[in-house]
């Protein structure tokens, strides 16, 4: 009886069971705190101090705030920037309990929960994989950030129209594309390029 009692004491399929426990808590979910466009940043940190003064370390996970990074042509110069892709929003990973809700409620610049009155609406899995999936694939390709206006002069640098002149007409941020109007054979016609097969006529 003894030998038989000895096997099943070893279990060597349980050794890697505690490794994956302290890195996540089951009880974690994603929610989204309001806060002043401008002040994500200082908001992240108020958090993060705010839960290390409480004592509430356990019950917190990450703080985040959604960024990409922005190519932006500056007196003819490229510079890539992170910019927040979702002003005003910073994430929070908790284990959220009344306690927790009015510590972060009460963080300055904080105007409060994403969710319908008092009750925060944690995020799906799917919506915090598209926010964090935004953020991935924005690093391997920046957004090229131009500030064109509508009504002013361009030279398109690439494509069938390379070397023509326009006047930008419409102007799709999302897009990153311009409706330019080219003068083809006397006649006003508006064709739609990209940001980056444009360039403003100094």
């Amino acid at each position: 009886m003894a030998e038989e009692l000895e096997q099943p004491a070893e279990q060597p399929q349980a050794e890697p069971q505690p490794e994956p426990q302290p890195e996540r808590n089951e009880n974690f979910r994603w929610y989204i705190l309001h806060a002043y466009s401008g002040f994500e940043r200082k908001v992240k940190e108020s958090i993060e101090s705010r839960v290390q003064a409480f004592g509430l370390s356990g019950r917190v996970g990450k703080v985040m705030i959604p960024m990409e990074p922005v190519t932006e042509i500056v007196n003819g110069k490229k510079r890539t920037v992170e910019r927040v892709f979702l002003p005003g929003y910073v994430l929070v990973e908790m284990e959220l309990d009344n306690e927790l809700w009015h510590v972060l409620k009460d963080t300055p610049k904080v105007t409060g929960f994403l969710g319908t009155g008092d009750k925060p609406v944690a995020l799906t899995e799917e919506e915090v994989g598209s926010i964090l999936f935004r953020s991935d694939t924005s690093k391997d390709k920046p957004r090229l950030k131009i500030k064109f206006e509508k009504n002013e002069s361009v030279r398109i640098t690439d494509g069938p129209f390379a070397n023509f002149n326009g006047i930008v007409d419409e102007i799709n941020e999302d897009r990153e594309t311009l409706k330019v109007m080219v003068t083809i054979f006397g006649r006003s016609t508006p064709v739609e390029l990209e940001f980056g097969k444009v360039e403003k006529i100094e």
